[in-house]
């Protein structure tokens, strides 16, 4: 990966505030944001209050105090985050979420500047919480949306890296369950957004071309009760069952189970950003979300984006015509990702690799 911004010519603040507590992908996102900062002003204090979840992929991040916000505890959650930062102010907090919840969550954090989004992408009365904006841009991918919140400070992120703690555990765990120089295919097929998954039958049908074409293939996924539907639904459809870790990893081992795969097919979801932090190429399957925005950041070759196509039919007019950032969550979307699209996109990249 390559190094960061060099560092700032200007005064380092002595303590900034980060906001943004979910999802897992966007967290991933956070942190390129985080070398950038560290990099520039290594004397700066940072203090990023984040999802209790979302802790346990990037708590360990050096140099940096995390204060853990429990959305699913309510107006309890916030109060825990407001008492653990009472008496404090920060130079400048970075609002990076614009959702109501978080926008009442900032209000308990005091801070001379308090950056936010621009006009044009604030919502849920982000305007009211905030005292300066990032630069006002169209056609931005998320990550780098995130990565202008440095901006009004007077920086500017120019490459990413994100280098995720991974302990030895993880690293151990991965290697037994992934032993040897099989080629590897991580399926996750659930997304937290029910209208961007895929079909069981479908997963099943690039499952058993993988299979017989010598790789293993790894069905994973969380603990939840919809991901553990949708693996069953996936392996019942499947005419030889792949190795089934659904609910035994943990994020940490997620990262490391992509960081030995060669490619992870998934709809848009934190696994996709997860991979692609540690190198791992993602077939994204993309019809109700735009891969230019969400995909993973660094390598979209390998995706299938049926996008554009999901917007003349269901919204009338091409992708260019869509505000950006327009969500295309509609039933039956995904259904314009055929079985042959997708395998199409595995044959590419194993020959690409010498894997064919």
């Amino acid at each position: 990966m390559p190094v960061d911004s060099s560092p700032s010519p200007l005064p380092a603040p002595p303590t900034l505030c980060l906001l943004r507590t979910s999802a897992i992908g966007d967290v991933t996102h956070v942190v390129p944001l985080v070398r950038t900062l560290q990099r520039a002003w290594p004397q700066t204090a940072l203090t990023w209050v984040v999802g209790k979840l979302e802790r346990r992929l990037v708590g360990d991040i050096e140099g940096v105090e995390f204060v853990t916000f429990d959305k699913g505890a309510g107006l309890a959650g916030m109060r825990a985050v407001w008492n653990e930062l009472r008496g404090r102010r920060f130079d400048a907090l970075l609002q990076m979420q614009v959702a109501a919840r978080s926008n009442l969550l900032s209000l308990g954090i005091h801070a001379n500047r308090r950056v936010g989004y621009d006009r044009a992408r604030s919502k849920d009365l982000h305007s009211l919480v905030i005292n300066e904006r990032i630069p006002a841009r169209t056609g931005e991918h998320v990550l780098d949306a995130i990565g202008s919140f440095c901006e009004p400070l007077g920086l500017k992120q120019t490459q990413v890296r994100w280098d995720i703690p991974v302990p030895e555990e993880a690293h151990a765990w991965a290697e037994q369950q992934l032993s040897g120089e099989t080629p590897t295919l991580l399926v996750s097929p659930t997304s937290s957004h029910a209208l961007r998954n895929w079909y069981p039958e479908r997963y099943a049908a690039v499952i058993d071309h993988a299979l017989a074409h010598d790789w293993r293939v790894v069905l994973v996924g969380g603990p939840s009760p919809g991901e553990r539907t949708m693996a069953d639904a996936v392996l019942a459809a499947c005419r030889r069952p792949p190795l089934d870790l659904t609910g035994k990893d943990t994020l940490k081992r997620m990262l490391a189970m992509c960081g030995r795969a060669q490619l992870l097919l998934t709809p848009d979801s934190g696994p996709m950003h997860m991979a692609n932090t540690v190198g791992t190429k993602v077939l994204g399957l993309h019809a109700a979300s735009n891969p230019n925005r969400s995909g993973p950041y660094s390598d979209r070759s390998w995706c299938v984006d049926k996008y554009d196509e999901a917007a003349r039919r269901f919204l009338g007019k091409p992708a260019s015509e869509l505000p950006w950032g327009t969500k295309i969550e509609r039933p039956g979307v995904m259904e314009l990702i055929g079985v042959d699209d997708v395998i199409e996109r595995f044959e590419a990249f194993a020959s690409s690799r010498g894997l064919g």
